[in-house]
């Protein structure tokens, strides 16, 4: 073995692409100091590209003397291939599908039973086909790099269905990529080749291996007190900024050009389009706190191999200093919790929230113009992975996660939820169609706001969790959807709103508002909307008039936006000497100078 200052290294005879190795490290084992090598255990490679088996939870894994080679993956050595260099087919402003891969595609009737459950499954004609119908313009894949469950679910009989707890953070879960990454690299050639990109969802903040207690599979047992972050001072206290146990110290520069070298092989050996952040503010903490402009996001933002790719930050985490919405540095785009929360409340019936629907419509300029900003980096979305469905949202009032083994305790106890009559599933005929109509009237509004959109797979046809908000743990029936049940109304709805969103340049624009006619809002009278109107707790009714291109004409026009929570039809005064056309999945309306709204709903029309 041949010593390099602080790296050593050798060179192995023999060794082909296919072998399989694990490494072992020998030295102290002082958990109170940090130091947690155990010589008993094997350990993956964190530069492992592909494994040989899953990772399976075992007592013995936390057991220190405990012999665990017949319990850890291999790491698989492989002979990389490179894909042809292109920019990516997403670009910001476009409609993002969340996926989860294995409960997207367990029960597509056209997909093979070998194949579903699998990255390859998303390349099948059917699926292409939907995306396509629906208009998607990316596929952000839920985590998809390999997992182990948290310990305390095997006795539970649960297991982790979602992949937000890595272990390897290159190396691919066997389960949803049995042809390892050769598999991605050709869905994602499939999908490119239908305009869709691909985004992974990458969770960089912790690894499985819990707090000192949890199993030792990599970076503890590789290098505990450096690659982990540890409370100053106290060697043996794991911080826990991600509440999973442990938070990876990704300032360290072993960490940062993991990271780095992570994302170049992605898009290098894959073809991937762009990366969203779990927990982000972590990639950006130092002992310190957060810093937007800290070492390791600004060398993901300056590498030549990076520089154009699509980054998405989760912008919060439960350290101290962990929200952190508008302040990744430019050009990352953030997901905006406070888009979904208003939107929610306000089709809810909260009071005073009128100004909040105009500022998530207008790209929430009140958080992204910092700074001198004159363009949004939102990412607006109404539900997740994390928490209710969107059908859930208007189903039930509040959470119901007893499935989860944890008395309802888990999960978020605020979810600006209501459930339209009833809690849960009910066949009473004006529920469900309370329901339909606010499921279209939430879409609508989501499409219309400026900015980069995310809808999560199966929303736009009514799936639903039974309530479970916090699903995580549900490999089954609970998170699979079901294909079958999906609402055809829905769907068709969705694709039109998408196709309105695809016509119209105005809403995929990223510069603000600035009021020089670009923009106006209307109250019913068709009149600009006056100061005691927007403050009025329960006004009901909002307008929005907007000029943008019309693709099918090449014309410049005028659109307006007819926004009505009341449970009564509301009739709008359209602005203007001539006459507007209602927009519909019907087709184009009747001419019309004033426009009745039906309750519950958005109306898009288009002046003539």
């Amino acid at each position: 073995m041949t010593r390099d200052g602080d790296v050593h290294h050798l060179f192995v005879e023999g060794i082909a692409p296919g072998a399989r190795y694990g490494y072992r490290a020998d030295g102290t084992y002082a958990p109170d100091d940090g130091l947690s090598f155990d010589a008993s255990k094997l350990l993956v490679d964190p530069y492992a590209k592909e494994l040989d088996r899953p990772f399976r939870y075992d007592p013995l894994l936390s057991k220190f003397g405990a012999d665990t080679q017949h319990l850890v993956p291999r790491a698989i050595v492989t002979r990389d291939v490179k894909v042809a260099m292109q920019k990516p087919v997403f670009r910001p402003g476009g409609f993002i599908y969340e996926v989860a891969v294995r409960p997207f595609t367990m029960l597509h009737p056209d997909v093979p039973e070998a194949q579903r459950g699998t990255i390859a499954a998303l390349a099948h004609p059917a699926v292409i086909a939907h995306l396509k119908r629906i208009g998607v313009d990316a596929v952000e894949l839920m985590p998809i790099t390999a997992w182990i469950d948290e310990r305390h679910l095997p006795p539970l009989g649960l297991t982790n269905g979602w992949g937000y707890n890595p272990v390897a953070f290159m190396a691919l879960d066997p389960r949803l990529a049995p042809g390892g990454v050769a598999e991605l690299r050709d869905t994602v050639a499939k999908l490119h080749a239908e305009g869709i990109g691909v985004i992974l969802d990458l969770v960089f903040n912790h690894t499985g291996e819990s707090d000192r207690f949890g199993p030792t599979l990599s970076m503890r047992g590789l290098d505990n007190r450096n690659l982990l972050r540890h409370v100053d001072g106290q060697p043996g206290t794991l911080v826990n900024d991600t509440g999973t146990g442990n938070t990876v110290a990704c300032d360290h520069p072993y960490v940062r050009q993991l990271v780095i070298d992570t994302l170049r092989h992605f898009v290098l050996h894959a073809g991937i389009d762009g990366f969203r952040f779990d927990l982000a503010p972590i990639i950006g903490r130092t002992a310190s706190g957060f810093e937007a402009h800290g070492g390791t996001l600004t060398a993901m933002l300056e590498d030549e191999v990076l520089a154009d790719r699509i980054m998405i930050a989760e912008p919060w985490d439960i350290g101290p200093g962990g929200y952190q919405l508008g302040n990744f540095p430019a050009p990352f785009l953030e997901w905006n919790d406070r888009v979904r929360d208003d939107l929610r409340c306000y089709w809810r019936g909260d009071h005073h929230k009128t100004g909040a629907l105009a500022s998530a419509l207008a790209g929430s300029s009140d958080i992204f113009a910092r700074n001198g900003a004159t363009a949004t980096r939102s990412v607006n979305f109404l539900a997740a992975h994390d928490g209710f469905t969107l059908n859930d949202l208007v189903s039930y009032a509040g959470k119901h996660n007893e499935a989860n083994g944890e008395d309802n305790r888990d999960g978020h106890n605020e979810n600006h939820s209501w459930n339209n009559g009833a809690e849960g599933e009910t066949k009473d005929p004006d529920i469900l169609a309370r329901r339909r109509a606010d499921l279209k009237a939430l879409l609508s509004t989501l499409f219309a706001t400026r900015g980069t959109i995310m809808l999560t797979a199966g929303d736009e046809g009514g799936r639903s969790q039974r309530g479970n908000n916090n699903a995580y743990c549900q490999d089954n029936a609970i998170t699979w959807v079901d294909w079958s049940a999906l609402d055809e109304d829905l769907i068709s709805h969705t694709a039109f709103i998408a196709s309105l969103r695809r016509r119209f340049d105005v809403f995929a624009t990223f510069e603000f508002f600035t009021g020089n006619g670009d923009v106006a809002w209307i109250s019913p009278s068709g009149e600009t909307m006056h100061v005691s109107e927007w403050e009025t707790p329960d006004f009901a009714t909002l307008g929005m008039i907007l000029r943008s291109k019309d693709s099918d004409s090449g014309n410049k026009v005028r659109l307006a936006l007819l926004f009505n929570r009341a449970h009564t039809s509301q009739t709008f005064s359209l602005p203007g000497t001539t006459s507007w056309r209602p927009l519909s999945s019907a087709g184009t309306g009747k001419t019309t100078a004033k426009a009745e709204v039906a309750p519950r709903s958005v109306a898009f029309l288009i002046e003539n």
